[in-house]
């Protein structure tokens, strides 16, 4: 069921909610709106600032006990020492929600001193981020052992930030459309999946789809995209929306990796931890979450959306490390590594949409480990052929809590990819591994249009519960792409 989002100008000791969540900055006092609750509750909010009971860092938390009606507990949620207090409002609201979800209160309000309308944004995607799960596949326990779901959340506000409210659940769709294609496990999100959510997108906003087959992508010509496909029965898939509102400015495209599943191909993975390449797709889910969420916000601008889905299987018929595959543009790749898959994929859709004659590309992709050991879990890589696009994809990402870093495209790094029997190798060696990865790509962009590669191989998931988010997909890159988009619309 979605989540209901609503926003109330009561005053805080006026709310009738079965959890308040109270956001509070690393040392903050108690915010003269919070007295008269404060009160109502004999001064238990104070006391438990004064006796540094709660202090106020990042993600810290206290629970306290309420009344029997109106406001019936408070939870104390901690921001920390926060320089962007947007981004601490979102990790915040997901705390908040978190912990809703574990007390099946089924409901939450959510406060902080002075917000305004992007504020209300970030705190109710925090709560959407928060309250999301994904119990698809798992049977429900007995009745007496299930805890409600948070299934509204309140942004205790100004009633003149509504449009804040409103944005909010249009971001918090595509992320939740995002995160469930991501969750899913290899053999229920296939490349036909993709097909079916992007026609369910396209069927509700009026959108242009466009969806090409194995049969399809041999007439394109698209040789490198299909040698990863060889190995598989499942037809691969390239599905592409068009979310035309822009009249007749050039479109942004949005490019994403959609492998359902990677085992490596010949070059097989280890079997350690094997499972987590169901999320090798988490750039092509990127892609169509932020395509439901643009179209959602209605924002006056073009944007394509552009994904290549397969799995990289070992088989019979499986590309051989060495083998020579001619991509879309007539390029030739020698193919050093069946796990290199990715961006055989991508240099195909990325010559592919030279058709648009886009304003700007940026594609999204779990591609490289070698990011992981640069950059760990916490920063996306960045890459780019122009310095100002590039420049706006990093402030983008700062507004969506999605932090990226850029790393050089300097000519050196190509020199790597050199081949004795074709014009380039798909792997450039572990130097660099994921610069060369990204000097690849750029070789087919030839300067077509402006172009910005993201990385997300350490970002697009965690291994680990992370406290705001659990285990599993953050949504990353869509919020990326959304706030790149609302950028350019404004």
């Amino acid at each position: 069921m979605p989540l209901q989002f609503a926003l109330s100008s009561d005053a805080p000791d006026a709310l009738s909610t079965p959890l308040l969540a109270i956001a509070l900055a690393a040392d903050e006092a108690l915010p003269a709106a919070l007295a008269d609750l404060d009160a109502r509750l004999n001064g238990t909010l104070g006391r438990a600032l004064s006796r540094r009971d709660f202090r106020g860092g990042r993600d810290e938390t206290l629970h306290l006990a309420g009344g029997e009606q109106g406001v019936e507990r408070v939870l104390l949620v901690g921001m920390g020492k926060a320089t962007d207090r947007n981004v601490a409002l979102r990790r915040a609201g997901a705390v908040a929600a978190r912990a809703a979800t574990k007390l099946g209160t089924g409901a939450l309000a959510f406060y902080a001193a002075d917000l305004d309308a992007r504020g209300v944004e970030e705190a109710a995607v925090g709560m959407g981020l928060g309250a999301w799960s994904y119990d698809d596949l798992k049977a429900k326990p007995p009745e007496k052992d299930r805890r409600a779901q948070v299934s509204t959340v309140t942004v205790v506000a100004d009633a003149a930030h509504q449009s804040g409210l409103a944005a909010a659940e249009a971001v918090t769709a595509g992320y939740a459309t995002a995160r469930r294609l991501a969750m899913m496990p290899g053999n229920v999100c296939t490349p036909d999946t993709f097909a079916q959510v992007g026609q369910e997108i396209a069927d509700a906003h009026g959108m242009a789809l466009t969806v090409l087959g194995r049969a399809e992508l041999e007439a394109e010509g698209m040789g490198s995209f299909l040698s990863v496909a060889q190995g598989t029965p499942q037809d691969p898939k390239l599905v592409a929306l068009e979310y035309r509102k822009g009249g007749d400015a050039k479109p942004i495209v949005l490019v994403g990796k959609g492998l359902c599943f990677d085992t490596g191909g010949i070059n097989i993975k280890p079997g350690d931890g094997m499972w987590n390449m169901k999320f090798d797709m988490c750039g092509a889910a990127g892609v169509l979450g932020a395509m439901e969420a643009i179209a959602r916000l209605g924002l006056a601008v073009n944007v394509v959306g552009v994904i290549g889905s397969t799995t990289n299987m070992p088989s019979g018929t499986a590309m051989k490390p060495g083998d020579v595959v001619r991509a879309m543009s007539g390029k030739t790749i020698e193919n050093h590594n069946t796990d290199a898959e990715g961006r055989l994929v991508l240099c195909d859709l990325l010559h592919w949409v030279k058709k648009y004659e886009p304003a700007a590309v940026i594609d999204a992709a779990t591609l490289t480990g070698a990011i992981v050991i640069a950059l760990g879990n916490s920063t996306v890589g960045v890459f780019g052929s122009d310095d100002a696009l590039t420049q706006e994809v990093l402030a983008a990402g700062r507004r969506a809590s999605e932090r990226g870093w850029e790393l050089p495209m300097f000519d050196d790094y190509k020199e790597q990819l050199k081949s004795d029997v074709a014009d380039l190798k798909n792997v450039g060696g572990r130097a660099a591994g994921s610069i060369t990865a990204a000097w690849f790509l750029r070789e087919f962009v030839e300067d077509a249009y402006p172009w910005v590669h993201l990385d997300v191989a350490g970002t697009a998931y965690s291994e680990t519960d992370l406290g705001w988010l659990p285990k599993g997909p953050t949504g990353t890159p869509t919020g990326t792409f959304i706030e790149f988009v609302r950028g350019r619309a404004s």
